[in-house]
């Protein structure tokens, strides 16, 4: 009687037997519930994504490394002030003080006043020297003027001289001449009056020129004493501006605008030539940046600058490079 129930082909002889596994039989060590996933980096989509923001990110930070290069910073930096130093240029007891530390002042303002009793002594003295050396100016140019006309009065002596020279000298020749072609003809006395006239002629004449020289001599006299004169003026006038120069310093002002700091000065005090009495801070100030020398490489005067004070927090102010 045959079997009706089936019957398992069997491998042929001499080949590997096959065992098939059912579709819904999980591998050994796995979780039933676990499902099998592909990986995200085998996406291409992830990659072309991935691929853009790293792009993006290099070129961001490339960007951002072009651009802060052009900007340095430091925090070695402090406010800069050039301080004037107020001092007299003369000695002196002080007697007002017009200011108080941290006033603040104008150009012009007066700060100190000194006693200057001694340098309006100086001045006096000196406008007196101008006055005696004008006068002294003033003679010389009028003996300049009595010369002049003393000198034109012995030259028209000299003319008058002259020509009573020549007169005696040929009414000498003419008798001198008449005698020799006729002995006769004129007494010998005559002649004789004629050589002495024409003597006395001469002799005037000669006295007359020689004060004209006189004369000529005292108008150069004059005349340097004029100039002697001019040269004592001018010293007595650079005297004289030397002490209102004087007179002026026993008032001290302020050069700038500013506020005063380190007063030293009191009303009494007897001060000397060079003696600091205040300080003058002035109202510019600067900031002093001390960078590295490759931090200067792309820096320039007139690039813009942005100052941070720590005593300001929050507050930035605008400036620029200046050296």
């Amino acid at each position: 009687m045959a079997d009706d129930k089936p019957q398992q082909a069997q491998p042929p002889q001499g080949q590997p037997q096959q065992t098939q596994k059912p579709a819904d039989q999980k591998p050994p060590g796995r979780k039933p519930d676990e499902k099998d996933k592909p990986s995200p980096f085998r996406n291409p989509l992830v990659l072309v994504v991935g691929g853009i923001v790293l792009a993006a990110v290099a070129v961001g930070a490339l960007l951002f490394w072009l651009d802060a290069r052009r900007y340095e910073g430091t925090d070695d930096a402090f406010v800069d002030v050039q301080i004037v130093r107020v001092a007299p240029q003369i000695a002196g007891q002080v007697i007002q003080v017009l200011v108080t530390d941290n006033q603040a002042v104008q150009p012009g303002q007066p700060l100190v006043k000194i006693d200057s009793a001694d340098a309006q002594t100086r001045v006096a003295e000196a406008a007196a020297k101008r006055a005696q050396a004008q006068a002294q100016v003033d003679n010389a140019r009028v003996q300049v003027a009595s010369a002049a006309d003393a000198y034109a009065q012995a030259r028209a002596d000299v003319a008058a001289a002259k020509a009573q020279a020549d007169k005696a000298a040929s009414d000498l020749g003419r008798y001198t001449s008449v005698q020799r072609a006729d002995p006769g003809a004129v007494a010998q006395q005559e002649v004789d009056q004629a050589i002495a006239q024409a003597r006395s002629a001469n002799a005037q004449l000669a006295g007359a020129q020689k004060a004209a020289s006189t004369r000529a001599d005292q108008v150069q006299a004059a005349k340097t004493q004029v100039d002697s004169g001019e040269q004592q003026v001018k010293a007595a006038e650079s005297e004289l501006q030397a002490a209102d120069i004087n007179l002026g310093y026993a008032s001290l002002a302020a050069p700038m605008a500013g506020t005063i700091a380190q007063k030293t000065v009191a009303p009494g005090n007897y001060v000397q030539p060079g003696t600091q009495l205040m300080a003058i801070v002035p109202l510019q100030v600067w900031i002093t940046a001390n960078y590295k020398e490759t931090q200067l490489d792309l820096m320039r005067p007139g690039q813009a600058v942005q100052v941070k004070v720590d005593a300001c927090p929050g507050r930035m102010r605008s400036s620029w490079v200046s050296l």
